[in-house]
């Protein structure tokens, strides 16, 4: 059976799901709650947010470590976390915490600086180049691997399932961050890790589907 291309697996995504939606917040907020909802559900992040309300970066930088780590308990390691989120704020304070200037960098660069920071994998980085600073860098994650595994793509590492998405996609962010909505409800909803095949837009074509 021929493989879908990354657009006929995108439409097909629109198919079953409709408009996809974005990440919710300021950039800074988008940074923050992309480190926040490492290893957790993002009901926990929510919580956070809702008893933080804005957080505003020269405040975190300022804020006591233990203030930071209470503030974001819910959403667990929070030692890390705050290490990594002080950091990340760090970081964006060189670009005078404008973000407009940062998205003025080269994506490369971005994606470099973000990846050297601790704490930070290729997954957050990704989504913080897609939603926070508007370059297009395909996010890989785990619903996406499990997709494209049942799917028999048979890709080998992340390189490659980057190459399918990146050279089969106008180079737009909103189409990346869509799509990455589109399988995280794929997933959540059809594409679990025992498949929900009933109903699934892709259970005629899918050679992982159960019988």
């Amino acid at each position: 059976m021929e493989r879908l291309t990354a657009q006929q697996v995108y439409d097909k995504l629109v198919e079953g799901y409709g408009k996809p939606r974005w990440w919710p917040g300021t950039p800074y907020e988008i940074m923050v709650s992309a480190i926040l909802v490492q290893n957790t559900a993002w009901t926990q992040v929510e919580k956070v947010f809702a008893a933080w309300g804005e957080p505003e970066p020269a405040k975190v930088l300022t804020m006591p470590v233990e203030q930071l780590q209470e503030t974001i308990r819910p959403c667990g390691f929070m030692k890390a976390k705050a290490a990594t989120i002080r950091a990340v704020t760090e970081w964006y304070r060189r670009y005078g915490f404008d973000i407009e200037q940062a998205r003025t960098a080269d994506q490369h660069r971005l994606r470099r600086e973000l990846l050297g920071l601790k704490g930070i994998g290729a997954e957050t980085a990704d989504a913080m180049l897609v939603f926070a600073l508007h370059k297009p860098s395909f996010v890989i994650d785990a619903y996406t691997r499990r997709f494209l595994d049942r799917m028999g793509y048979g890709f080998s590492d992340d390189r490659q399932i980057r190459r399918f998405f990146e050279s089969g996609l106008p180079a737009d962010y909103r189409v990346y961050g869509w799509y990455h909505w589109l399988l995280l409800e794929h997933g959540k909803n059809h594409c679990r890790k025992q498949p929900v095949c009933e109903g699934c837009v892709f259970s005629k074509v899918c050679p992982g589907r159960a019988l």
